[in-house]
């Protein structure tokens, strides 16, 4: 009985071993579960269900895929290394309820070993807010930068321009301070440059005496430009600003600015250094004449295809004032010494068109002073006032000049006519010298006319252009310079 028991004792014992070596590995295989899943852990804070999974993501997952665009989970830390001995897809569930692991013989008949690479941290970028305004000008900005090659010499002598404006040519500088001894005539040409495609409407040389180089061109091709013409003569600065002819144009008294008016129904103040447009003035006319007021010059009128006159102040960019004259069209406006009146002309040649004509006016109270000064039906396409006698000429279509007092009661002279050359309905313009001993005048033949101011008589005349000349202009420092410009856009200066 006893060696019995005891042999039964020793069976159940070897059993007991047995199936002790055989769960080994299954408590093994269990520990590796377990370390895999403490060396992975997936999601510590509390939240909806979600599925983690590397290799391949079941269809149902319902965690976003940061790749494909999703929001970026802010709980989600970073994988530790796994060794892919043990596994290669790891499943790992929120609830801690299920662990699936794939055998090691897959993995090695995949051909797949090493260690799986840490994923990637994803940085979010909080870009602000642009709007579609802001975008189109950055747009702008941008294509302009890709402008053809011909477009950048402007814009190359936009930037040399800022450093000439603040130099002093050396053909001005020997005859700064000195005083002037007499006007002379020119014989030759200088430079002869073609300077815009369509007929150049006016041409004027800065007021300012250090300055004096600059000349300034109006164009029917819609830009307005700035010549270094007594030096290079080559081009400083070009305005296209305006979407329509350039009628007319001005400088400032202080010489940084120009006026410019345009068949576009407005008149623009531009900066001359900086290139940029100060104030803009849109009228509801097309602009054909502008005048600065002598002693008031943020002051300006302005007159087009209207029966009215309008005065500008660019501070405000308001109208100050308007003038009404019962007209079709103002020709030209030209201010008398000391600012306070002005003369409008208009192109009324009717059988009364004797008021209409030439009219006087009252700066501040714009009332007519006179308007019974001018009775032969021609119209006057420019003026220009003396500058040191109170007397000041019109160009009319009668092929001559006529001079008018420029005080009260504003009488022609009938002794003194300035004729020879030729008008022909085009609008051609006239000057007086820096002395006033000399009157220029272009013509419809394309000549230059020189005329005596006293005794009318015609002192030379320049074979100047193919085409009709519309403007000429004696330089204000310099003796024996003239600029002048025809109708095919050719600009030359003489000396």
């Amino acid at each position: 009985m006893i060696g019995q028991g005891l042999k039964r004792a020793m069976t159940s014992l070897v059993d007991y071993e047995r199936s002790d070596s055989e769960d080994e590995p299954a408590e093994q295989e269990g520990k590796e579960f377990l370390n895999c899943k403490t060396d992975s852990v997936v999601n510590s804070s509390p939240g909806p269900v979600g599925l983690l999974v590397l290799g391949s993501r079941p269809p149902d997952s319902t965690l976003p895929n940061i790749q494909d665009g999703g929001c970026e989970p802010a709980a989600l830390k970073p994988l530790k290394e796994v060794s892919t001995s043990h596994c290669m897809d790891l499943v790992c569930c929120t609830s801690g309820a299920q662990l699936a692991l794939s055998s090691t013989r897959t993995l090695h008949s995949s051909g797949y070993a090493g260690s799986l690479k840490r994923p990637q941290s994803f940085t979010a970028t909080v870009r602000p807010y642009v709007s579609k305004r802001q975008r189109a000008a950055l747009q702008e900005s941008t294509d302009s930068k890709d402008v053809p090659q011909g477009s950048c010499s402007v814009e190359l002598s936009l930037v040399s321009s800022t450093r000439l404006l603040s130099e002093v040519s050396e053909s001005v500088r020997p005859y700064l301070g000195q005083r002037r001894r007499g006007t002379e005539l020119p014989r030759r040409v200088r430079h002869c440059i073609q300077a815009h495609q369509g007929p150049v409407n006016v041409l004027q040389w800065c007021p300012v005496p250090h300055l004096s180089h600059l000349l300034l061109s109006a164009s029917m091709d819609k830009t307005a430009k700035i010549w270094d013409a007594e030096g290079s003569g080559r081009c400083l600065f070009t305005c296209s600003s305006h979407c329509g002819s350039v009628r007319d144009a001005c400088w400032t008294p202080c010489g940084r600015r120009f006026l410019t008016g345009s068949f576009d129904d407005t008149a623009h103040l531009t900066d001359v250094e900086t290139g940029q447009q100060i104030v803009k003035m849109r009228n509801q006319f097309k602009v054909t004449c502008l005048a600065v007021q002598p002693s008031d010059p943020s002051v300006f009128l302005c007159g087009g295809f209207s029966p009215e006159v309008k005065a500008w102040d660019t501070r405000a960019c308001k109208v100050a004032r308007t003038y009404q004259a019962g007209i079709q069209q103002t020709l030209d406006i030209l201010f008398l010494a000391g600012g306070k009146e002005f003369v409008s002309s208009s192109d009324s040649v009717s059988r009364d068109s004797a008021e209409r004509t030439l009219i006087v006016w009252d700066f501040q109270t714009t009332a007519k002073i006179s308007n019974q000064i001018f009775h032969e039906r021609y119209t006057c396409p420019s003026m220009a006032l003396h500058p040191h006698e109170n007397t000041f000429v019109a160009q009319t279509n009668g092929n001559y000049m006529a001079l008018f007092a420029a005080q009260r009661p504003y009488r022609m002279n009938k002794r003194k006519r300035y004729e020879g050359h030729k008008v022909e309905g085009y609008a051609v313009g006239c000057e007086f010298s820096a002395d006033g001993t000399v009157l220029v005048s272009g013509s419809s033949s394309g000549s230059i006319h020189f005329y005596d101011e006293q005794s009318t008589r015609q002192l030379r005349v320049l074979q100047a252009h193919g085409q009709a000349c519309l403007c000429t202009t004696m330089h204000p420092v310099l003796p024996a310079v003239t600029a002048s410009c025809d109708w095919g856009g050719e600009l030359k200066i003489w000396h």
